[in-house]
């Protein structure tokens, strides 16, 4: 008779963890508020039972939210307001308290170095941070962005240092953030969320907990694989965004309108995909991503040509523009660049949403200005230019109310963003020249014979 192999006993951490998900008791702590954690946060608030605890560095950020205030557009005050009477949600920068949480979601920035390196210091410092207080017994899961092996190698030993072992204390997975602000059709919780996890009872806990206020989870085979499904995703965009903008370069000479062309390929009903082209890539994503995988591959010998030059092309668009604008301005007026006046209308990197974020808006802006431009802005969700990493001489100036004889004693409007709530009729009846990288004009059945499409 053969003998059955021993069951592998269950560490107690995992049941006692896995008891909790499932009765929605457990506390829930996301780690970074910004425009990935604290939607994130609004979701477990609203579709679960989980108590959550919001944690972030910045205290002016604490503050407004336990002041019942949200400094997110899509996330509205009052959203906030609900979670935090009903019992739901506190928002603190106290990291002691880390201790308390049955499960961590890491949600930080993983921006590019200047050398389009990949910065994991704020990974770096936040797992120091829950590590420096972790207990057995707790979920840990990062959202945030990154090349295939990080959550293995990189998140890892920082809790082994500890003593903490993935599996048995605690329990490691990656789940990458899907957010897609403005998107009215697809808020975080309609949004599939991708799950993966180098430990089994990692999986199975993760899985549990996401699917308590997400539609529908996709578990995959390893951290390294969820990793790679997200750059996977961006590099898919950029490399199709490039394609579109450096059609729309070759076409233009030709006196072929690339808007036009792509409606007439998207009647097709299979084997086609409508991407538009643009002023350039922003956003947190798609600019920055396909280089962490482009910087792992110089790890094992191999190169990204197609990302390298989806990039190259994506990030010559704002000198485009400015060319462009140059010599419409040179045609239809008989001036140069130098002491003109330009509108730029946009200034956030996509439409309807107040992030400003690698904005292809700030580039256009210096560019101009340093071939000696005038530039001021307007934008309905943007009142006032924030601090940035790349374009901090840029903070503070202010967003321009839009009127018939403001757009007239400009030389230029530049449509940079598409927003949906700004008067294009005002413009196009009031403009000298328009230079319309988003089609707005044509696609609105405005007057066109001051618009020159870039």
């Amino acid at each position: 008779m053969t003998s059955r192999p021993a069951a592998i006993p269950v560490p107690p951490a995992f049941a006692e963890l896995l008891r909790r998900i499932e009765s929605g008791s457990a506390t829930v702590g996301v780690c970074g508020l910004g425009h990935v954690g604290l939607p994130l946060a609004k979701a477990a608030c609203e579709g679960s039972r989980f108590r959550i605890i919001g944690f972030d560095t910045d205290s002016d950020k604490i503050r407004q939210l336990n002041s019942r205030r949200s400094y997110i557009r899509h996330v509205a005050s009052a959203t906030i307001a609900q979670m935090i009477d009903g019992g739901r949600f506190e928002a603190t920068d106290d990291f002691d308290r880390i201790a308390e949480l049955d499960a961590v979601l890491i949600c930080v920035p993983t921006p590019l170095s200047k050398h389009r390196e990949p910065d994991l210091s704020f990974v770096v410092d936040t797992a120091r941070a829950i590590a420096g207080r972790a207990r057995p017994g707790q979920l840990i899961i990062l959202e945030s962005t990154t090349y295939p092996g990080t959550t293995r190698e990189v998140l890892k030993p920082i809790f082994e240092e500890r003593g903490l072992s993935d599996g048995n204390e605690i329990f490691l997975a990656y789940s990458p953030e899907r957010e897609d602000p403005g998107n009215r059709s697809y808020d975080t919780a309609k949004i599939p969320k991708i799950v993966g996890a180098d430990d089994e009872r990692a999986l199975v806990l993760a899985s549990k907990l996401y699917g308590a206020f997400i539609e529908q989870i996709v578990p995959v085979s390893s951290s390294a694989t969820a990793e790679a499904i997200k750059l996977t995703e961006n590099i898919f965009r950029a490399v199709n965004i490039a394609l579109v903008n450096e059609l729309k370069v070759i076409f233009t000479p030709m006196e072929i309108d690339i808007w036009e062309v792509i409606a007439g390929a998207r009647t097709k009903p299979f084997g086609f995909m409508p991407f538009y082209p643009g002023p350039g890539l922003g956003g947190h994503c798609i600019p920055i991503d396909p280089f962490y995988l482009t910087w792992r591959a110089r790890e094992f010998g191999m190169s990204t040509r197609f990302i390298e030059l989806a990039g190259e092309i994506n990030s010559s668009m704002p000198n485009y523009i400015v060319e462009t604008l140059a010599k419409a301005l040179d045609l239809r007026q008989n001036r140069g660049i130098h002491g003109a006046s330009v509108l730029i209308v946009g200034l956030a990197y996509k439409k309807n949403v107040d992030d400003l974020r690698e904005s292809p808006a700030l580039r256009l802006i210096e560019l101009l200005e340093g071939r000696g431009a005038r530039v001021g802005y307007t934008d309905p969700y943007i009142a006032r230019i924030p601090s940035t990493r790349e374009h901090s001489d840029l903070a503070g100036r202010a967003s321009i109310a839009l009127s018939a004889a403001e757009i007239g004693r400009h030389d230029v409007v530049l449509i940079v963003t598409d927003h949906d709530d700004v008067d294009y009729g005002l413009i196009a009846d009031n403009a000298k020249l328009i230079i319309d990288t988003r089609n707005i004009c044509a696609r609105l059945g405005l007057r066109m014979d001051c618009v020159v499409k870039a």
